[in-house]
């Protein structure tokens, strides 16, 4: 009987796709042993979002929390995304910030990276990925699926070799915006199969509704595992559901691991904490049900809400139908960039600027400059040459990878706060981002954690 992986992603995804990661660690705490024992592959818990939203909005020091869930998750390996030099951020760093972002990330306990760039360019990841296997993790290699006229099985299947190439410990094809057929899910696993060695992973969202369809595909195509989330948190936007999935590979045959009695009490956990999400209306039940209109316009769920946020805010939400029309245009004038972080927000953002303007590129976004000039990396496919020649001005292309022209700054850094904070953990934090974690070191030195306390007393006595 063939065994599929399963993984969790209640702790990450499926919070960061319905309530933009508002999960506080004592919101889960009391059910981290039970979903340490449920028998999942791997539970996906930090990462993402997640790091940005513990400082900025639960008070939380994101170090503190990994730290506290591996002290409970002692069977099952954490997992986590990482978006290669972007690290968690929103811009590339330099190569010692990377090193020393994974150091930390595994010394706290973190036992598999999920590694992805953004425009499937290896180059921003080469560096991630060495560093987490020199540090004795697992490097998960990713690739965005998107779906174009450049984008085919044969063009993902390459991809996968390259992982592979490059010393992948596995291979995630990660379906960000629920895009991928069952079909196409069937044949892109089967030909990645035969074409490396290693285990392949497919993530998807349930946003149109065809997720588990391609789960169930997949596995005959003989996928590795998958990633579901408790069914209390899961479909619409987030993952399909990990019962159900269960239920469905068992009765076709396959292995999941899992015990159904603590699915049970797992999700009989969470069924309060939605209905608490629900009531303070960080949970929309809009997110909760299919958007097959993103099959048009390949329109991630978050991406979607962005964009009518920027429109209500000038008052011009009867704008949707054209910046909806607009997005696949510019998409197709910056080289079919699949529409992840940082790219949907970048290609959003231009359609909705080119139709508010009344002129296509009137405004050009500094961000869609720097993507020409080649700062987030190589484009997938041709940039429109009269966007690109408007967009540089007079600068020159970058050759290679951005990131060779970036001065390391972690020692720098380091000294620079050293009256702030002697943390190597709270300089990473720094770094990521400056703004929200100053405020947050400042305060967490008045307020020490309940870790900390000990730590000091336990320092007195000895």
């Amino acid at each position: 009987m063939k065994k599929i992986h399963m993984t969790e992603t209640v702790l990450r995804d499926a919070n960061q796709s319905l309530i933009a990661t508002r999960l506080s660690f004592d919101q889960f705490a009391p059910i981290l042993h039970e979903l340490d024992n449920a028998g999942y592959h791997s539970l996906e818990c930090w990462g993402g979002a997640t790091f940005d939203s513990c400082i900025r909005y639960l008070n939380e020091d994101p170090w503190e929390r990994l730290r506290k869930i591996k002290m409970v998750a002692k069977n099952t390996p954490l997992q986590m995304l990482l978006r290669g030099q972007n690290i968690l951020g929103y811009k590339h760093y330099p190569d010692d910030v990377v090193r020393n972002f994974i150091k930390m990330s595994v010394y706290h306990g973190m036992d598999i990276l999920r590694i992805f760039d953004a425009l499937n360019d290896f180059r921003n990841i080469e560096v991630a990925m060495d560093e987490t296997k020199k540090q004795g993790a697992h490097a998960q290699g990713t690739i965005v699926y998107t779906v174009s006229p450049i984008h085919d099985i044969e063009s993902y299947t390459k991809l996968a070799k390259q992982l592979e190439n490059m010393g992948a410990d596995s291979i995630c094809l990660k379906d960000m915006a629920g895009l991928i057929m069952p079909q196409t899910a069937y044949d892109i696993v089967k030909n990645i199969k035969e074409a490396t060695n290693i285990p392949v992973y497919l993530h998807s969202h349930s946003t149109n509704g065809l997720a588990e369809m391609a789960y169930l595909k997949a596995a005959e195509a003989g996928v590795d595992g998958i990633d579901c989330s408790i069914s209390a948190f899961s479909s619409g936007t987030a993952q399909p559901p990990t019962e159900s999935l269960h239920f469905a590979l068992q009765s076709a045959g396959f292995d999941t691991g899992l015990k159904a009695d603590s699915l049970k009490r797992i999700n009989d956990f969470f069924k309060p904490v939605r209905d608490h999400f629900i009531k303070t209306g960080e949970l929309d039940a809009k997110v909760l049900t299919p958007q097959p209109e993103a099959l048009t316009y390949q329109i991630p769920g978050g991406m979607l809400s962005n964009m009518i946020s920027q429109l209500k805010a000038q008052n011009a939400i009867d704008k949707l139908d054209e910046v909806l029309n607009e997005v696949p245009r510019v998409r197709e004038d910056l080289g079919y960039p699949p529409l992840v972080t940082p790219m949907s927000q970048m290609v959003g953002t231009q359609a909705t600027v080119n139709i508010l303007t009344g002129e296509r590129y009137k405004m050009i976004l500094k961000e869609v400059k720097a993507y020409c000039k080649g700062e987030y990396g190589k484009a997938p496919g041709e940039i429109n040459a009269e966007l690109s020649k408007k967009a540089l001005g007079e600068e020159t292309p970058i050759e290679g990878r951005f990131a060779d022209n970036l001065e390391p700054i972690f020692e720098k850094t380091k000294e620079e706060l050293k009256d702030l904070t002697s943390s190597d953990e709270d300089v990473l934090s720094y770094i990521l981002f400056p703004q929200i974690a100053e405020d947050f070191i400042k305060n967490k030195k008045k307020n020490p954690s309940v870790d900390q306390l000990r730590e000091d007393i336990k320092a007195d006595v000895i």
